[in-house]
């Protein structure tokens, strides 16, 4: 089975070029590696002993199109003769057995035709000569919002909403059942749930497969992630519109908690709010720590 590696960037040049060392040591070659470059025209071919190609997507306005993005890979991989897709944030290590375990696990009976989903380990910050690769196994220790079998093992599972798109793989047949991410989404948050729901409706279900473990490469970010509060705003009512619920709810609380957001819970539209209680489509708060996201995601 030919399994191609797929992977958004936008800056975080240093982490694509770690992530490629770590594939240079997979028990299993990448049948393909295609790099989706965001708004982004310094990003180059990846390392010639891994292959592969670039390609570009630009966005229409100030927001990421990371969908369009994921959408445009998939075209590509697919192209280029891919059987499974497996999409891996750039922010992303993998182990050495992630290929292999998703391509075994796609053809279990247990996995087969459906959303594969690896456990993620978010690392702390690495030492000035980075991460030894070779250690990362020695600091396994998985997300703790997200099921995490042993090696070997692949646990099939019902509920949508577990979803993340940090590491995932489909077969080629399943990714033309669902139809792709949902391109009116734009910036982050939102559309990859709506993946889910997409790959449900669509009589596809996830599954968990242990032996497909990724590393997270640390970055400051935000717990809520204020520095993404406009675009999950604009996202989740525009999930809330398509499915009739409400995503990322324990952002949403949280914003709600500070008085960043109105609604948002039942069926009231949810709103930004600007300091002096005003309504507001106006740029979010500036950052001003670093914690991971609720959700396990970090961009």
């Amino acid at each position: 089975m030919k399994a191609a590696l797929i992977t958004l960037v936008h800056g975080r040049h240093a982490h694509l070029a770690a992530q490629q060392r770590a594939l240079l040591a997979s028990s299993a070659p990448a049948g393909d590696y295609v790099v989706v470059a965001m708004d982004d025209p310094a990003i180059r071919d990846p390392h010639p002993q891994l292959g592969g190609t670039v390609i570009r997507v630009d966005s229409a306005g100030a927001n990421l199109p990371l969908a369009r993005a994921r959408n445009a890979g998939a075209r590509a991989a697919l192209a280029r003769g891919a059987e499974l897709l497996v999409f891996l944030d750039v922010d992303c290590l993998p182990d050495p057995e992630l290929l292999a375990g998703y391509v075994q696990a796609a053809a279990r009976p247990k996995g087969a035709g459906r959303l594969l989903c690896g456990p993620v380990t978010y690392l702390d910050p690495p030492g000035p000569e980075g991460y030894d690769l070779k250690k990362l196994r020695s600091l396994d220790s998985p997300h703790p919002a997200r099921p995490a079998p042993e090696p070997g093992d692949v646990v099939p599972d019902e509920n949508p909403d577990l979803f993340w798109s940090l590491s995932f793989a489909v077969s080629a047949e399943t990714w033309q059942r669902i139809g792709g991410f949902c391109e009116d989404y734009t910036g982050y948050g939102g559309e990859d749930t709506d993946f889910a729901r997409l790959a449900r409706r669509s009589g596809v279900g996830l599954a968990w497969v242990g032996g497909a473990r990724a590393y997270h490469q640390w970055h400051p970010t935000q717990d809520p992630p204020v520095q993404h509060l406009a675009d999950i705003v604009r996202n989740a009512n525009l999930f809330y519109s398509r499915w009739g619920s409400w995503p990322m709810g324990g952002w949403l609380d949280a914003f709600r908690e500070r008085g960043l957001i109105r609604g948002g819970t039942g069926s009231e539209h949810c709103e930004l709010v600007a300091g002096d209680g005003a309504r507001t489509p106006g740029n979010p708060p500036a950052p001003s720590g670093a914690a991971p996201a609720p959700s396990g995601r970090r961009l």
